[in-house]
């Protein structure tokens, strides 16, 4: 999963998401989470342009911090999730929607 689209079920900024990922980073090896290439989030951003389209009207989801500032350009490449990484995200996250989303007995 995208880090925008598990900060929105987290309840949480992604700033804040990936800010706690990288105080954490040790709890989140190779294979829990990976950055998108530049080619990757544009092929991603493409697919959400395609699918979202309304009357004509191209409405694109944000992606990640990968968004064009008001400066231009754009700030980061999003960061993806394997189910592992979505699990151990509910641990270093300190929101209440973390905890009941997976609670870790």
């Amino acid at each position: 999963m995208v880090d925008s689209d598990l900060a929105r079920l987290y309840g949480v900024p992604t700033s804040r998401l990936n800010e706690q990922v990288k105080r954490n980073i040790k709890r989140f090896p190779n294979d829990f989470m990976f950055q998108l290439t530049k080619m990757e989030a544009d092929i991603l951003m493409s697919q959400f342009a395609i699918s979202s389209k309304k009357n004509g009207e191209s409405k694109l989801n944000k992606l990640s911090q990968n968004e064009t500032s008001k400066w231009g350009g754009t700030r980061k490449l999003p960061y993806v999730f394997t189910e592992q990484g979505v699990a151990m995200l509910s641990t270093v996250l300190n929101s209440e929607r973390a905890i009941l989303v997976y609670p870790v007995k």
